[in-house]
């Protein structure tokens, strides 16, 4: 077999893992996001001030908010149950130590500390775990789509073949929902006088970039005979294409339809397409192709993962637009967003539910069809991290109120002080402190410009397969490409954003 023939191989024919494993994976980045808020308060409470130093920052943001991830999904990967515990227990730690350490000197008993956290009013404009959602799922993919070409990243990590519950089947649905937690539908005033189809006029405008994006990594693909997974999205199909369809089709109900029903839209998207799914031949035609031994013959047959699937990440995307909405319902205050997290875990539940319902009266999740159970089990898993982030933000924020002063990037600001009016100037010049401290955040970095930190992921993956031999490579050698490769493109982002330099023309 070729270089090329071999890589395909190593990449196919997989099943996935268990909804229990990843669900322990998704606990990872809202333990390191709030090891990493715990460790700056911790540093503020010994020297009085914030890290001052970009290099510091930089390094800390990444030894605690990349790196962890990187080793999970490789060398540790055997032990992911045991990742969360041991980092929940460093957390712990940490929130024992800044405690005790507050008590000593004769701070707030710790009743009133709650109570002033339940009434503490949070900036209604900033919702930071939206934000670190979509990082964190550019992050986890850019890590996924070249580690997976080493033996160390376990296949059953890999995208499923036909049926299964892959990591990386997850992150394709989760980069659709988070693009759609922040749509112009969602953004937009509910009461403005813009147009009905001004948002679909916006994305037509918007969109140009993906379409530029797809076609140029088909050429390039196809030109250097680079290995790819054909029953993925087919022959000449790929998530660029798939992503910028998927938005200009629901711009377009949304248009039609009120967007404070999407999620009913989403419901009849997702229903229909499991019908035709079950009752015709449609699935036979996506698995087997037209004549029932995977021909490739024709635009539609070499192509029909990709176009099909459209429906289903069209539900996605339209139920996500809901989720959306409901997230920037005006809440101001802890114990509005402590109930939210009560309604998520609801949703959650419903989901869980719907999806062993949908499992056992059709057919198991297959991303290769995009069907009812994959939806219905994106939307349960998106949900779930989305929750872990905003329980890690809140955490986070009591912390601070123990240690008055300290600002954490990308967490919600305490926007009025809850005990007395007197210290409103003091908050102030805190919230303009935090400000200042945003821009040492990896984070916000890559939020700045994240279509160019997929962009660049992509390009390196290729760069590196070509040059180096991935499926022999030893586990060292593995973690210091892997390191090396992140490294590179988060100090990419961070250079620009220190420079306030945004690429988006669009």
């Amino acid at each position: 077999m070729s270089q090329k023939q071999l890589k395909e191989a190593f990449i196919s024919n997989l099943n996935g893992t268990s909804l229990l494993e990843i669900s322990a994976g998704l606990s990872l980045p809202p333990l390191c996001l709030l090891c990493r808020g715990l460790l700056l308060i911790l540093y503020y409470l010994h020297h009085g001030k914030p890290v001052s130093s970009r290099k510091y920052s930089l390094l800390l943001d990444f030894l605690v908010l990349v790196s962890p991830l990187v080793f999970s999904c490789t060398v540790l990967s055997p032990i992911i149950f045991l990742i969360p515990v041991v980092l929940a227990a460093f957390c712990a730690g940490i929130f024992s130590k800044i405690y005790s350490q507050t008590k000593r000197e004769a701070r707030a008993p710790f009743g009133q500390i709650v109570k002033e956290f339940q009434k503490a009013c949070l900036d209604p404009e900033c919702i930071p775990a939206i934000t670190v959602f979509r990082v964190y799922v550019n992050v986890l993919t850019s890590i996924s789509i070249l580690a997976v070409d080493f033996p160390q990243y376990p296949r059953r990590y890999a995208k499923a073949e036909t049926y299964g519950t892959g990591a990386m089947d997850l992150g394709v649905g989760a980069f659709i929902f988070g693009n759609a937690l922040v749509c112009p539908e969602v953004r937009q005033k509910p009461h403005g006088t813009q147009p009905r189809f001004s948002s679909l006029a916006r994305q037509v405008f918007s969109v140009w970039p993906l379409i530029a994006l797809g076609v140029g990594r088909l050429l390039s693909v196809k030109s250097i005979e680079y290995h790819e997974h054909t029953s993925e999205y087919g022959v000449h199909w790929n998530f660029f294409f798939t992503l910028a369809l998927v938005r200009l089709a629901a711009s377009l109900l949304l248009a039609i339809f009120p967007k404070h029903k999407a999620w009913l839209v989403a419901l009849a998207v997702a229903v229909l397409y499991q019908l035709l799914l079950s009752t015709t031949s449609l699935k036979m035609f996506i698995l087997h192709g037209s004549d029932g031994r995977g021909s490739r013959l024709g635009f539609l047959d070499a192509n029909r993962e990709g176009l099909f699937s459209l429906f289903g990440y069209l539900a996605i995307y339209l139920a996500s637009v809901q989720v959306g909405l409901w997230l920037l319902q005006r809440r101001s205050s802890v114990r509005g967003w402590l109930e939210a997290l009560g309604g998520l875990a609801l949703a959650m539940l419903v989901l869980w539910v719907l999806l062993q319902l949908c499992q056992a009266c059709t057919e198991p999740v297959s991303r290769r069809t995009a069907n009812l159970p994959f939806c219905t089990w994106v939307l349960a898993h998106c949900l779930l991290l989305l929750g872990f982030f905003v329980l890690t933000d809140l955490s986070l924020v009591f912390t601070k109120l123990l240690v008055k002063g300290s600002s954490v990037p990308c967490c919600w600001k305490v926007v009025q002080p809850p005990d007395s009016r007197e210290k409103q100037g003091m908050e102030a010049e805190r919230v303009g402190r935090q400000d200042k401290l945003s821009q040492l955040c990896l984070i916000s970095a890559i939020n700045k410009n994240q279509l160019l930190f997929f962009l660049l992921a992509n390009v390196m993956t290729g760069a590196v397969n070509i040059l180096i031999d991935t499926i022999h490579s030893k586990a060292a050698f593995t973690l210091c490409i892997l390191h090396l490769y992140m490294f590179f493109n988060c100090l990419i982002m961070y250079i620009l954003h220190a420079r306030n330099i945004v690429l988006k023309f669009w």
